[in-house]
């Protein structure tokens, strides 16, 4: 993935101020993270194949583990 900005100005832009320029960078960095992590996991699937399903969480396993997490996170407001 290309970590280069575009070089050629675009006209009629408006500008950002810098707390949302940063927040706009730092959601670029966390979507180009995501991306690399699943070419990686591309890439290894190609080299070595698929991994044997025995390997594997169940789906089901995986969410209920995930909306626990997601339970555990949330402030409650009474």
């Amino acid at each position: 993935m290309s970590q280069q900005p575009a070089t050629a100005p675009v006209p009629d832009r408006q500008p950002l101020d810098e707390h949302a320029a940063d927040s706009v960078r730092a959601y670029a960095a966390a979507e180009r993270a995501k991306a690399d992590a699943l070419a990686s996991v591309l890439e290894d699937i190609a080299a070595n194949g698929y991994p044997a399903p025995e390997a594997g969480v169940l789906w089901e396993t995986a969410r209920d583990a995930h909306l626990q997490r997601l339970a555990g996170e949330q402030t409650r407001v009474a």
